[in-house]
C-alpha cells in the first residue's frame, strides 16, 4: 500500500512530544522501477540511468480528497529526463524525498500508467497528477 515511510511517521507523530518537524528547503521526486514499502524497505530507483535525476517539485495548498483523506498536488508541470545512452527500466511508482541525492525518502506512491522511458523521450507529468494523501 502506498504511502508514508516510517521515519515520516515517526516525524508526525512526534509532533505530539512537543519535537518540531524541520521542513526541508524543496523536496524532490524520483521514479521507482520497484516500489519501496511504509516499513522503510527501500525501493529501487533509477538512479544510474543515463539523463535520469530527481526533480523539485513544488505542490500547492492541502485539498479536501473522497471521504476523510486531504491531499496537495504538484503545481506546476514536472519533467524527468530525457534518456540517453540508453532506455529506463520501466517507472512503476515515484518518491518524494528531502534531498537531490541521497536525502530521506518521505512519500511514495504507485503511478497509475507504469512508463519505460526509450532514448530520447522523457517522464512528464501535468500539473496536479503527482498526489501525496494523508487521511
Amino acid at each position: 500500500m502506498p504511502g508514508k515511510t516510517t521515519a515520516q511517521t515517526d516525524a508526525v507523530l512526534n509532533v505530539l512530544r512537543a519535537t518540531n518537524i524541520t521542513a526541508p528547503a524543496t523536496v524532490y521526486v524520483g521514479l521507482f522501477s520497484t516500489n519501496p514499502a511504509n516499513d522503510g524497505a527501500a525501493g529501487t530507483e533509477l538512479t544510474g540511468a543515463g539523463g535520469y535525476a530527481r526533480q523539485a517539485v513544488a505542490f500547492g495548498a492541502p485539498a479536501t480528497d473522497t471521504g476523510n483523506v486531504r491531499k496537495i498536488s504538484n503545481t506546476g508541470v514536472l519533467t524527468v529526463g530525457p534518456a540517453t545512452g540508453a532506455d529506463w527500466a520501466q517507472a512503476v511508482g515515484f518518491g518524494i524525498y528531502d534531498a537531490l541525492t541521497l536525502g530521506n525518502l518521505l512519500y511514495w506512491d504507485s503511478l497509475t500508467t507504469p512508463k519505460t522511458v526509450a532514448v530520447g523521450d522523457k517522464a512528464e507529468f501535468a500539473i496536479a497528477t503527482l498526489v501525496v494523501k494523508e487521511d
